[in-house]
Order: structure tokens, then C-alpha cells, then sequence
């Protein structure tokens, strides 16, 4: 229930009882609470539930004012079956084991998204003075192998630019692979799919950004969806100036460049016309929020926040200045306008130079025009992590094929994941490959790949589905058959069904569908079906309508199903 002496507008009339209750197999209540059967859990052993708000999920959870713009406190009791662990998004929690029930009390004031439940069989580590990770007792170890004292060094570094962490503390928990997004910013309690944790740069990155979002999103929140670059843009800026701190400028602007090239290419597929490529998108009466979150959304707006910063000529000084916007609007929502005036209030004399209106750079142009940035960052810092992905790719794709003994010579075990994905990427851009080069590239990286983590795994897999390189096949089954999650199934399945291999892909899906849930069963039925007369009915029973938690995997756009993989969009929260 909301708390009356809230100093924003409350929630609706109260907070629903919620319940932890065994349903029927496999059910799903709601685009809001997912609930799953043991079978769907790393530890099949206890059912588990968990919600997931963003954007506008949560009027299915609770009563509420279901917009970025009304913000309150909470509070909420849960009852819940022995052994089964409750925790939500609140600064306060106490439990009566006699009775089973948590108690829950977010004292201060947030918007109806960021209010979350999570329940199943999780046990916890401290891996920090402020920090402990959640997990099912099988993944607790790799989880704090990743994560212990790395939380306290990311919070110290983001509170050196930003001033004072002000949620108490900074939990992780990791949730089954259904969960539909990699993350999500939920105050003091960050939900991260568990999937993420083979794969370190890309965790690293992901809790960096939720990290970021303790300030930008959380703190200070867009008041609109319209304006989700508020978030997500700033979000983004400070996520690598937080990696810039802790890990250096090549390694951020190697991840920037990766990111960068998706952007790129998603404009490329959408055209530059496209009015979803605006950071002000027009949000049309009954469109969910979430199908206009795009790469957009967080690079474009990166982009003009770190133009922002440089007109500052320090990023240091733009620090400073983003220390006094938190202090002034924390806890409430804002426009962009209340960005930008307090930008030119606290930079007096960049007001008097009209920087505003700097001709081809407009503030108003870079909200409104569609299209790529008015300006991209200088990379240049990165060049020792990028210049050899840059020339390996140009050994492999210049004419005659005449550089692979120079090519095979280079050990990709030895290079950092992201330069491994910026490579493969561009592979898969050039795709479909002269089959001379496809097989050289099997036999020259086939096998170190293979031990790679996921998102490098699923990428060479997906180049050897664009360019029907059958002796390689029997790995992508392999794959399918052990992934259990949107971000590293539907990418595959897309590429499947869009060339000649369908009927490959109808045999996996068939034999795997069991294991996955029923959205992302309903997803890949729906690929699958493109072009064919329909598919024999499945037992989907609790899965009555198409939800936005679907079209909320890795936030894709509606507007680019079926031209965009999910590998062009896979970001956090």
C-alpha cells in the first residue's frame, strides 16, 4: 500500500496481497508475474515467481498510477510457503517465520515500474560492504566468484562522480533464464538474468549499467516514455565514465564502438526517416511504451549526452554538473527541458555562446530529427583493442584470399570477448561469405570458439546459418538444445527460418520445446510459422495473449520485428 505520507502523488487506493501459490503447469498469470514450474529453474527444485514492470507491466501487479511521472513510497506484506525466499525492491524488509510472512517498506518515493517481487529457491552471499548476491544454490558460487568486491569498487568509483549512493544497499539477484530482458534497474535489488554470468565483460557491463541507473532512471526519472533517452541515455553516458574509471578508456571505447556498430546497423535496416529513431519519439494512443525502447533510446541519447559533455571542454566539469542535477531533482521525474535549461544554468557561458543553437547541432534537432547522431564520440583511445579487429576482418574480406596464414595465426582465445563479438559481427554483416572463406574461417576459429562464452558462441553459430555451412550444423543443435533463454534462441531461430534450413529448425524446436516457457515457446512458433501453414497446436494452456513482456525481450521494437536480430538490440534495462 502506498504510504500517505508520501510527498508525490500515491498509488491508486492499495497494494494488492500477493501471494506465493503453486499453480497449474507452467501457468502465466499475467504480462506482469511470471510464474514457473521447477522444470524452468537451474535447480528444478521449487517453483519460482517474478514480476517485471518496466514499462507499463505493473497495473497488472498492483492498483497504481502506472506512468513514469507519479512517484511514492510503498510498503507490502507477502505470505509465502516455507523455504521459499521473498524479496522485493524495497529499503526495509523483516520476515515472521511462524507465519511465513515478509514484510516490505520502500521509504523513498518511486515510480510504479521500479516496484518489484521476486520468490523461489534463492540463498544469498554478502559480496560487499552494501552488497549481496541472490541466487539459486547451484549458481550462488559462480555468481560470487564474478561479483565479490567488484559491486563496492563500482558503487565507490560512481559515487566519486555522482555523489552519494542514497538507496542503502546495492543487491543482485539472478534469475532463471525466462526472465525476458538481461536486466533490470530495480532499486537496491537489481534482477539479472543468470545467463549473463558466463560471459564477464558482457556482466560486467550490464550491472555497471544498472549501477548507473541509481542515479539516472531511478533517482532522476524521464517523465514520459517519450523521453526514455533521459534514462537510458545518461544511464549509458555514466555507465562509461564508471568503466573509464575502473577499467580504463580503451577498454570503454572498445565497448562503445561494438555498441556504435549496432546502432549503425540498425539504422541501416530501418532507414534514417524513421520517426522511432528520434529521441523524442511521438508515443501513439494504445502502443505500449516498451516497443518504442530501441538502440536509439540508449546510443543516440549517449551520443548527445556525451556531446553535452564536451562542450564543457572536461568531462570532470560535466561531472560536476551532473552531481548538482541529481541534488536538485532526486526523487522526482523531468523533461528534457529541465535537463538541458539546468545544463545551460549551470554553464553560464556556453548560454551567452548560443551552443543551443549551434548550426547542424540544435538541442531541438537533436531531439526531433531523425536519423543518426549529430555527432559520435572520439574512439581514438581505443585503438589498440579495436585496429586488430579492424585487420583481421580486413585479412578475411579483402579479394583474392590470399592472407590466411597471416589470419590463422591470430589467437582469438587471447583477445578480450568484445573484440571477439566486434569480429564476428562484422563477419555477419558480410554474410552470406564465398564458401572458401566460410570454411577457412571453420577451420581456422571453429574450435577455439567452442569453448568461448555465449555471446561469442552464438554469434559464430549464426554466421554459420547465414551462409548454410552444414558441417557445422551439429553445433547449433548443441546449442539450442541447452539454451533455455530469449537472447540466445530467438536470434538463432530467426536466422534459421529466414534461409533455407526450416525444417532444421522445426526438428530442434520440437525436441526442445518442452524446456522452454510458454512465451518464448509462443515466440518461436510464431517465427517458425512465417510462410508455412500453421503449426500443430502445443500446450500453451495459460498463454492467452500476445504480451508485452514478449515484445520486451532486450526492448526490441515492434517496428523492427523480422528485420533486426536480437543480437542488434541485446542491452539491459
Amino acid at each position: 500500500e502506498p504510504n500517505s505520507s508520501s510527498p508525490t502523488v500515491p498509488l491508486s487506493s492499495g497494494f494488492v496481497p500477493c501471494g506465493f501459490v503453486p499453480l497449474p503447469h507452467l501457468f502465466f498469470t499475467s504480462p506482469q508475474i511470471w510464474w514457473l514450474d521447477p522444470e524452468l529453474t537451474y535447480g528444478n527444485a521449487k517453483p519460482f515467481v517474478f514480476t517485471q514492470g518496466h514499462s507499463v507491466c505493473n497495473r497488472s501487479f498492483f492498483p497504481c498510477f502506472d506512468t513514469p511521472a507519479v512517484k511514492c513510497t510503498y510498503s507490502a506484506t507477502v505470505k509465502a510457503p516455507a523455504g521459499i525466499q521473498v524479496l522485493m525492491s524495497a529499503t526495509q524488509s523483516t520476515y515472521l517465520e511462524e507465519e511465513g510472512v515478509y514484510q516490505f517498506y520502500m521509504e523513498y518515493p518511486v515510480p510504479a515500474y521500479l516496484v518489484a517481487l521476486v520468490a523461489g529457491d534463492l540463498v544469498h552471499a554478502d559480496i560487499g560492504p552494501r552488497s549481496r548476491v541472490w541466487a539459486e544454490p547451484c549458481l550462488l558460487p559462480t555468481a560470487i566468484s564474478k561479483l565479490s568486491g567488484m559491486v563496492e569498487r563500482w558503487l565507490t568509483a560512481a559515487e566519486s562522480l555522482y555523489g552519494p549512493y542514497i538507496w542503502g544497499r546495492y543487491d543482485i539477484v539472478f534469475l532463471p533464464p525466462s526472465f525476458p530482458i538481461v536486466a533490470m534497474e530495480n532499486p537496491c535489488l537489481t534482477f539479472i538474468i543468470s545467463s549473463i554470468l558466463e560471459s564477464d565483460e558482457f556482466l560486467i557491463i550490464d550491472v555497471i549499467h544498472e549501477v548507473a541507473h541509481s542515479w539516472f532512471g531511478n533517482a532522476v526519472t524521464n517523465a514520459t516514455w517519450e523521453e526514455m533517452w533521459l534514462s537510458e541515455g545518461l544511464a549509458t553516458y555514466a555507465q562509461r565514465r564508471i568503466t573509464t574509471e575502473t577499467y580504463g578508456a580503451a577498454f570503454t571505447c572498445l565497448e562503445t564502438a561494438f555498441r556504435l556498430d549496432a546502432l549503425h546497423r540498425q539504422m541501416k535496416l530501418l532507414g534514417e526517416d524513421n520517426p522511432v529513431s528520434k529521441l523524442q519519439v511521438k508515443l501513439e494512443p494504445g502502443v505500449n511504451p516498451s516497443n518504442l525502447m530501441n538502440l536509439f533510446t540508449y546510443e543516440k541519447g549517449y551520443c548527445f549526452v556525451y556531446y553535452l559533455s564536451q562542450l564543457c571542454g572536461d568531462p570532470r566539469h560535466f561531472d560536476s554538473f551532473l552531481r548538482a542535477y541529481i541534488e536538485k531533482y532526486k526523487f522526482t521525474s523531468v523533461v528534457a527541458q529541465d535537463l538541458l535549461d539546468s545544463f545551460l544554468n549551470f554553464f553560464p557561458e556556453l548560454k551567452e555562446q548560443c551552443v543551443e543553437s549551434k548550426a547542424g547541432l540544435e538541442f531541438e534537432r537533436w531531439l526531433n530529427a531523425t536519423g543518426p547522431p549529430l555527432a559520435e564520440p572520439d574512439l581514438s583511445q581505443g585503438s589498440s583493442l579495436t585496429r586488430p579487429v579492424e585487420m583481421l576482418f580486413k585479412l578475411w574480406t579483402t579479394e583474392p584470399l590470399d592472407s590466411v596464414a597471416a589470419a590463422s595465426s591470430v589467437d582469438l582465445t587471447k583477445w578480450r570477448t568484445f573484440q571477439t563479438v566486434l569480429f564476428l559481427d562484422r563477419l555477419l554483416d558480410g554474410s552470406p561469405l564465398p564458401h572458401e572463406v566460410i570454411k577457412k574461417l571453420s577451420e581456422c576459429y571453429s574450435s577455439q570458439l567452442d569453448s568461448m562464452n555465449a555471446e561469442i558462441r552464438i554469434r559464430w553459430l549464426q554466421i554459420v546459418v547465414r551462409n548454410d555451412y552444414y558441417p557445422d550444423l551439429y553445433k547449433v543443435r548443441r546449442f539450442l538444445e541447452n539454451q533455455m533463454s530469449r537472447m540466445y534462441t530467438i536470434p538463432l531461430y530467426e536466422d534459421l527460418c529466414t534461409g533455407t534450413l526450416k525444417s532444421f529448425a522445426l526438428e530442434i524446436f520440437y525436441q526442445t520445446q518442452n524446456q522452454l516457457h510458454p512465451n518464448l515457446r509462443k515466440t518461436i512458433q510464431q517465427i517458425l510459422s512465417q510462410g508455412l501453414n500453421p503449426l500443430p497446436a502445443i500446450d500453451t494452456t495459460a498463454v492467452t495473449t500476445d504480451t508485452p513482456a514478449m515484445v520486451l525481450e532486450d526492448k526490441v521494437s515492434e517496428a523492427t520485428n523480422g528485420a533486426i536480430s536480437l543480437r542488434d538490440v541485446n542491452v539491459s534495462a
